[in-house]
């Protein structure tokens, strides 16, 4: 009987073991090369994980470009190249909304987006917001500042548990927040701008558009990681992105796991 009982304790750990032996590592970049973190950095990185499997933050036609566009300078392509040197086997995907840029164009929430954030500005500049919004607009400010001393430290900092809660801090002030002044104010109802298919699309409308991508492009990119874990089981992924999306994906990435993956930090 307890010859039974062992064999069947070292089969359940033989099958956990195996459904947890991909490993996926989210870490939060910062895209341009800087004195406290640049391409050196994330390559040795890279080294010390050894991955399978690099994932990029871009679509496919993003990925076709990373890939022959030798005049590429970003902290990520640059390591990535220099890995796939050493290491030749490695694979790359892109993981991103396929289509991005030009769905935003497309849809009016570029340029809206950002004209709306300085027309906010501009109102709380000349002092014409009212004293709830201020509090909105300097929580939104106030957090971006945070975030950005945050980012002047070491790669270790700006992933971890504690920044990314400034982060979805940070993020939640510019898609919920802001919007309930975009909303609320007549100026950006008044001002428009012109899509590619040549109708017009309010700053209103289209800051609201670029709210609800927020959602729909990082549980997109979630999915997609998702579908290459499961397709590359029992592999190490390192995902590469803007580490204002960590956050996101850790959390979209643990509540649809089924057990096919294990989510570490580089720095453990």
């Amino acid at each position: 009987m307890k010859a039974t009982i062992t064999s069947f304790l070292l089969l359940l750990a033989g099958f956990c073991f195996s459904q947890t032996r991909t490993e996926i590592y989210v870490i939060g970049n910062i895209h341009d090369s800087v004195p406290n973190y640049h391409p050196k950095i994330l390559f040795s990185i890279l080294e010390k994980i050894k991955p399978d499997i690099i994932l990029h933050e871009v679509d496919s036609e993003g990925m076709k470009e990373y890939e022959s566009d030798k005049s590429l300078k970003g902290n990520e392509i640059t390591a990535s190249n220099l890995y796939k040197a050493k290491f030749p086997k490695t694979l790359r995907f892109p993981f991103d909304f396929e289509g991005r840029n030009q769905y935003r164009k497309d849809k009016g929430m570029v340029p809206t987006d950002n004209l709306a954030v300085k027309l906010i500005d501009s109102l709380y500049k000349a002092k014409k917001l009212a004293p709830s919004e201020v509090k909105i607009y300097e929580n939104f400010t106030n957090t971006t500042q945070e975030l950005m001393k945050v980012a002047e430290l070491s790669p270790e900092n700006f992933n971890k548990p504690a920044t990314d809660k400034i982060s979805e801090k940070r993020q939640n002030a510019q898609y919920s927040e802001l919007l309930k002044i975009v909303e609320a104010r007549p100026e950006f109802a008044k001002r428009f701008i012109v899509k590619p298919d040549g109708q017009k699309i309010s700053y209103r409308d289209g800051f609201k558009l670029m709210s609800g991508f927020w959602d729909l492009r990082n549980q997109t990119m979630a999915k997609n990681i998702y579908k290459i874990a499961e397709t590359y089981p029992d592999k190490k992924i390192v995902v590469l992105t803007g580490f204002l999306h960590r956050y996101y994906l850790l959390k979209e990435l643990k509540r649809i796991n089924n057990g096919t993956y294990v989510i570490k930090e580089f720095y453990d």
